[in-house]
């Protein structure tokens, strides 16, 4: 879980919108293992250890359906402690009928689902960081069938929600253009470029993980931005490690355009895309 500490710049938080909160707050304890860490009528915030907030529910005065193609959210990722936890949380969804996708990444195993609202949920296990291949510096990934079966044998059937050690692994996102995202995220904010998906994906991160963030056009090249109250993703958070760092994405950020606001605890920018993102320390 070192990638998920500081110096490198990591996802702590997804804000998304919903249509329901009390729905959604049923599927998210009751299927995905959250618990409640703060909660009013139109807001909350899950955790899995009862101190971090990992992902922020809100529902807006005024709800809109999202439509078939825009930018906004591909999915977030819980990166779980263990294979253990995979195989516990693959019975739990067993269980529940939970219907879901898997994939074998080389570098992860990772399950894909919705929420009620067509927010998409990765929940992955990372192999040992000794068994990731790297070639010039760019790490080698694939999607390939998950050997669910492989992964049964190490669980103990003992679910109780989401582990303690749960993070938020990574963001995934869909962009416009790709090429401005990548100007965005790697001049403005200083992420590596780690894999390359042809001309359609990226995937980038610091300290040299798999990736921290995911950008596509698979189904919104040239796409208009989420509207403000249509459901998804409203803000992801990253961690900001020192002021200089801060310093320096700013003027970064501002060499390229991109808006700069200051906030409480750290700033705000919006990527090309419309997608917000909070920086904070």
């Amino acid at each position: 879980m070192h990638f998920h500490e500081k110096p490198n710049t990591y996802v702590t938080n997804v804000e998304i919108k919903v249509s329901d909160l009390h729905r959604s707050l049923t599927f998210y304890q009751e299927i995905i293992g959250f618990k409640v860490l703060q909660q009013d009528s139109h807001k909350a915030m899950l955790t899995a250890d009862g101190e971090t907030a990992l992902l922020t529910l809100v529902q807006p005065k005024t709800v809109e359906d999202k439509l078939s193609m825009t930018t906004g959210l591909y999915h977030f990722a819980l990166l779980l402690p263990s294979r253990r936890d995979l195989a516990n949380v693959i019975s739990h969804f067993h269980e529940k009928g939970v219907y879901l996708g898997a994939s074998d990444h080389a570098v992860s195993e990772a399950l894909y689902l919705n929420d009620p609202d067509h927010n998409g949920i990765e929940i992955y296990a990372d192999r040992p960081e000794s068994e990731w291949t790297w070639h010039n510096n760019q790490v080698h990934m694939v999607t390939e069938p998950l050997n669910i079966r492989s992964i049964l044998e190490e669980g103990d059937g003992n679910w109780l929600g989401l582990p303690a050690g749960t993070v938020m692994g990574h963001i995934h996102l869909s962009v416009s253009n790709l090429a401005e995202a990548e100007q965005f995220y790697t001049k403005g904010l200083g992420y590596d470029i780690v894999t390359r998906y042809g001309s359609q994906a990226l995937f980038i991160s610091t300290g040299r993980y798999h990736h921290h963030i995911g950008l596509n056009t698979w189904h919104s090249e040239n796409a208009p931005k989420l509207g403000k109250n249509q459901v998804g993703l409203k803000t992801f958070s990253l961690r900001l490690d020192n002021e200089e760092q801060a310093a320096t994405m700013k003027d970064n950020l501002r060499g390229i355009g991109a808006p700069v606001t200051e906030i409480v605890g750290g700033f705000q920018t919006e990527d090309p895309a419309g997608n917000v993102v909070l920086l904070k320390f």
